[in-house]
């Protein structure tokens, strides 16, 4: 109800009665005694001070008089989003989800909790906080800081009927109307309109809708608990919502807890004995924009909020919102996508973020198809695989290492931070003598990660966050290792496969900076904001920034334009592009597939991958690679986007650096020496001889007994131990010899430890995952002393290896000495796979995929006795002995599984003079045993 109009008497009246209350509120000193005894200069100072605040309460209070309360806010209205022409309507924002509910349905325990949260003396104020107000008008006029300080009164007032620009004059009319409305209306009408107006999420205006949308009951049933859970996303509605950032929500939910505690309203330790209430994990009650188009939606509303605009404006407010969506762009990035994935399995997820390199604006954009609320793909870091191997070549050109170089891409190499795993290049290709840029086209990984040692893997790390790439990822600093790898917090030469998690709309932001030459445009979705009567809220006006020399972007896109040639042209359109594909375990599969380019004006990424990492396969169950669906997708996206209009073509190459011939030093053994010669090397099962598989099982194991009998005769000590267990034949040759078991003795300290959490009837800890996942994948010893440690030493593993029928290992106090049999490992393995045992499904599970994911491509070992499309789960492990002239200890140890197969093999030996010697010994083993029993 609007104020009624009031004369010149009554504004004097009501003028002095403000005076009053400002006076009594700022505590103006009375006179006393003590005032007479001061000095004449101090009394002086002290009416100075004392006829200055006066002034300004009584300034402040003649500003409260001339200040009208407005009518009731009105009803509130969408506002609409428009495409980049500021004509084409893209969606609609509005509210649909309100109910009002009187204050006495609300449980005294929810309204606590919100007391608690955002104003715990609102029972006892005027309306108005002035140590807060002070505090944030400083803030304000001296750093442009917006700080709030507000009490209820105050965010009632803000969202019923003031804008949220961040300015001094707004500040103090929010103050001026905080205390009308604490003039005009009770404290419960001011709570009771608060909780009505407040926007929580998930489409929620309002404590009813709210209750509704997170806990699925009308506001009467909510708890105290649940109440405190709705409380803590008044701060920040997305973040809070427990579904994007439980931890957060949860720290904030504990301390509101606490601070009722504190007010006598709920028990002494409630923050830390009570469950955590149960959230739904998304709203039926929401509004709901179906589509890509929901994603668009949230991530405009981020960046409104970002730039100062509250979501609840942007609901309700009737805002005018142009985006930087190209209606034809977006059109053909939703028709690709859908052709490439029509009729294929559910599990595949894609991603497509287009920009225009010259403002950084989103033209296009794809993270999912159901819409707002969900899961957005493109923002979702993941192994960004071989497109990062044009940040490697760009840091070297910066180098002086122009893209003609040579460098070694014979396959497998052995580089330094790799712990010994052997780099292979896809299809094992080998290319001695390989000229970069034919080493991009054929996407090589052993060039190109001598090439980022030879730049310093730091330099390629920098040059990507210059592009594009944030420097965090929540708390996760960005592409450096993590707990468990090789080297935590650090850059290794791994960033030229693309090990490093990057979201595809940042690896956008990248091609989007080389294809705008080498200047990078902050990406963004909204050109501007306008509130209903015109006035403008926001407008994106950052300027492009250089962080590349324009003549590496332009070789960038030279060289890149070869992948395009090789991988299949764009019609019409001159476009650069790479392609790449993510490992999943030791597999063929790919678990992340890509393509990033762009033409010109215009830079895409496309990736395609699954939720959770797994193999990602068409419905025909063929493997899908970056060459494969997203390089379909990306292709069929630019002809679309440029349909209608002329595509410019590139800038021509500036051969930027010299032309050097790299590390060919490091060639060696009979390799063809020809420039830019590119042939097959040695496959997977190469080693393997199917003709010698015949005759009866007793026959090939006679066979097999002379050929190993022969190694033995050359000289070489080594035991084989196998069980198939498809068909339940058992063979060894030596099994029951002990060796030394090197880092396979980690197989069965986790199962030891396994054990123990299963006897103690409980899950691995965190730190327990993190040291076992580190102990496997990273063979870390570190971490493997303190597992024989917690398991009880030489005692208690020996007692846990008796439980698994594992009789010929033995531990030695001096951890890393243990001995072992073929035999035994291979007991070990059985255990993993065959029913029954004193394992568990869930602890067979996590060891078998640990040794799945060793060394991705490790693939040496037992792995030489295996064919395209079986799987190895496998340990090795090496070490020398200076006891035995520094001889080689070589061990592997696994499992062999396809859809005929199903085999635990293990190959023990040692005195080899060196690691690679060793590894050719037991790859020669293993695979004679394959081709001599077949299994």
């Amino acid at each position: 109800m609007p104020e009624s109009p009031v004369g010149h008497g009554q504004r004097w009246t009501q003028w002095m009665r403000w005076t009053r209350v400002m006076v009594s509120r700022l505590g103006v000193p009375r006179a006393v005694a003590w005032f007479r005894r001061r000095p004449r200069w101090c009394r002086r100072t002290l009416a100075g001070l004392v006829a200055a605040q006066l002034a300004l309460v009584l300034a402040a209070a003649g500003y409260v008089v001339t200040i009208d309360l407005p009518p009731d806010p009105a009803p509130p209205q969408a506002s609409v989003l428009y495409y980049r022409d500021g004509r084409t309507v893209l969606a609609r924002i509005g509210l649909t989800d309100r109910t009002d509910v009187t204050l006495d349905r609300v449980p005294l325990g929810v309204r606590q909790a919100f007391l608690a949260a955002e104003d715990r003396g609102f029972y006892d104020h005027g309306g108005v906080s002035v140590r807060g107000l002070a505090r944030a008008l400083w803030s304000n006029v001296v750093s442009d800081s917006g700080q709030g300080a507000s009490t209820i009164t105050q965010q009632y007032v803000r969202n019923a009927y003031l804008t949220q620009e961040r300015t001094v004059s707004r500040k103090a009319r929010e103050a001026a109307l905080a205390l009308k409305v604490e003039h005009r209306f009770s404290k419960d009408e001011i709570l009771e309109r608060y909780l009505n107006t407040i926007y929580f999420g998930r489409g929620a205006y309002g404590i009813e809708a709210a209750a509704h949308a997170f806990f699925g009951v009308s506001v009467e049933r909510l708890t105290a608990y649940q109440g405190a859970v709705l409380a803590a996303m008044v701060k920040d509605p997305t973040r809070g919502d427990p579904a994007v950032d439980p931890k957060w929500t949860k720290d904030r939910w504990q301390w509101i807890l606490r601070a009722m505690s504190e007010a006598d309203w709920l028990p002494d330790g409630a923050a830390d004995q009570v469950p955590y209430p149960a959230v739904a994990g998304e709203s039926v009650t929401a509004a709901a924009i179906d589509g890509p188009i929901g994603l668009v939606t949230d991530r405009v509303e981020d960046e409104l909020v970002a730039a100062g605009i509250t979501r609840q404006q942007i609901r309700t407010g009737g805002l005018t919102i142009t985006t930087t969506l190209d209606a034809t762009a977006q059109q053909a990035a939703t028709a690709s996508i859908g052709k490439a994935l029509k009729g294929q399995p559910a599990e595949l997820r894609p991603a497509l973020v287009a920009l225009d390199p010259h403002d950084g604006g989103v033209r296009a954009y794809y993270g999912g198809d159901r819409g707002r609320g969900f899961f957005d793909d493109a923002l979702a870091p993941r192994p960004p695989a071989s497109t990062f191997k044009p940040l490697v070549l760009a840091a070297a050109e910066e180098r002086g290492i122009g893209f003609q170089s040579y460098y070694n891409g014979t396959s497998p190499r052995i580089f330094a931070d790799r712990g010994g795993a052997p780099l292979y290049n896809q299809d094992n290709l080998q290319c001695p003598v390989c000229p970069l840029d034919l080493a991009m086209v054929h996407s090589l990984n052993t060039p190109f990660y001598a090439l980022a040692e030879r730049v310093g893997p730091d330099r390629v790390r920098d040059l990507a966050r210059r592009l594009g790439v944030p420097e965090k990822y929540g708390d996760q600093v960005t592409m450096v290792d993590v707990k468990g790898e090789p080297a935590p917090g650090e850059t290794r030469a791994d960033i030229a496969i693309g090990r490093y998690a990057v979201a595809p709309a940042d690896l956008a932001s990248v091609y989007a900076t080389l294809a705008g030459g080498g200047a990078r445009a902050d990406r963004h979705f909204v050109v501007s904001a306008t509130a209903p009567g015109g006035g403008v809220l926001h407008r994106f006006a950052k300027k492009p920034v250089r962080v590349l020399d324009a003549g590496v972007a332009a070789d960038m896109g030279a060289v890149l334009s070869q992948v395009v040639a090789e991988e299949g042209r764009v019609p019409g359109v001159a476009a650069a592009a790479k392609t790449g594909s993510q490992q999943y375990g030791n597999t063929t599969d790919s678990s992340d597939a890509w393509t990033a380019g762009w033409a010109s004006g215009l830079a895409a990424v496309v990736w395609v991958g699954r939720d959770k990492p797994g193999p990602i396969r068409t419905r025909n169950g063929r493997a899908i690679n970056g060459d494969g669906m997203p390089y379909d997708i990306f292709r069929n996206f630019l002809a679309g986007a440029f349909a209608g209009r002329k595509a410019e073509p590139l800038p021509p190459a500036s051969f930027v650096g010299r032309h050097e011939a790299g590390d060919l030093e490091t060639l060696e053994g009979d390799v063809k020496m020809r420039a830019g010669l590119i042939y097959p090397g040695p496959q997977k099962g190469d080693l393997v001889d199917r003709s010698l598989a015949v005759g009866s099982w007793p026959e090939r194991v006679s066979r097999l007994n002379d050929a190993l009998q022969k190694f033995t005769s050359a000289g070489l000590d080594f035991s084989v131990s196998l069980v198939d267990h498809k068909t339940g034949n058992r063979y060894d040759y030596r099994g029951d010899r002990a060796f030394e078991t090197a880092s396979v003795v980690k197989l069965q300290l986790l199962a030891a430890l396994l054990l123990q959490a299963q006897d103690e009837n409980r899950a691995l800890t965190g730190a327990e995952r993190k040291r076992v996942r580190k102990m496997i994948l990273a063979s870390d010893n570190a971490a493997a002393v303190k597992v024989y440690a917690e398991v009880g030493g030489a005692k208690g593993l020996r007692q846990k290896l008796g439980r698994l029928g594992l009789g010929d290992t033995e531990p030695d106090p001096r951890f890393g000495l243990t001995t072992t049999t073929a035999k035994d490992q291979t007991r070990a393995v059985s255990a993993l796979t065959s029913p029954g045992g004193p394992l568990n499904t869930d602890s067979k599970a996590l060891i078998l995929q640990l040794m799945s994911s060793v060394n991705a491509d490790q693939t040496w070992g037992i792995s030489a006795a295996s064919f395209e499309g079986e799987q190895t789960a496998q340990k090795n492990g090496w070490m020398t002995r200076s006891s035995e002239g520094n001889r080689w200890i070589v061990n592997s140890t696994g499992r062999i599984s396809g859809e005929k197969t199903d085999v635990a093999l293990s190959v023990l030996s040692h005195g080899h003079r060196s690691r690679q010697e060793g590894i050719a010994a037991v790859e020669r083993i293993a695979a004679t045993t394959r081709s001599h029993l077949g299994w």
